[in-house]
């Protein structure tokens, strides 16, 4: 309860902080992905980073250090667009209960030939 208050106190001090999802675009949901293979010195974990948008408007960003250790770049990269497939399934669920148009082509941008 106490972080419910702390939440609703922040939200109604910071007016106009607000994500703003534009019109002009079409209703298509892009991402872009990718994954520091090894990033960790002490763990050798790698680390996942995507960001997600909603026309020309940024709807979720993450990064974050994978919970394993990947023996690969390539499986590396595989789990970053696994993860970021899992925000944009939220994501895309989240906006049907909220009733935002949205096209079922998502478009996943990556940077490994290897993981696609």
């Amino acid at each position: 309860m106490d972080t419910a208050q702390r939440v609703v106190k922040y939200v109604k001090n910071q007016p106009g902080q607000d994500i703003l999802l534009s019109t002009e675009k079409k209703n298509i949901v892009t991402t872009y992905c990718d994954a520091d293979w090894a990033a960790c010195p002490l763990t050798k974990k790698s680390v996942t980073g995507f960001f997600i948008m909603y026309g020309d408007s940024l709807v979720s960003w993450k990064s974050k250090k994978q919970s394993t250790i990947s023996r690969s770049s390539a499986e590396s990269e595989y789990r970053s667009i696994a993860s970021t497939v899992v925000e944009v399934v939220w994501i895309l669920g989240l906006f049907k209960d909220i009733r935002v148009p949205v096209t079922l082509l998502v478009i996943i941008h990556t940077d490994s030939k290897a993981a696609i």
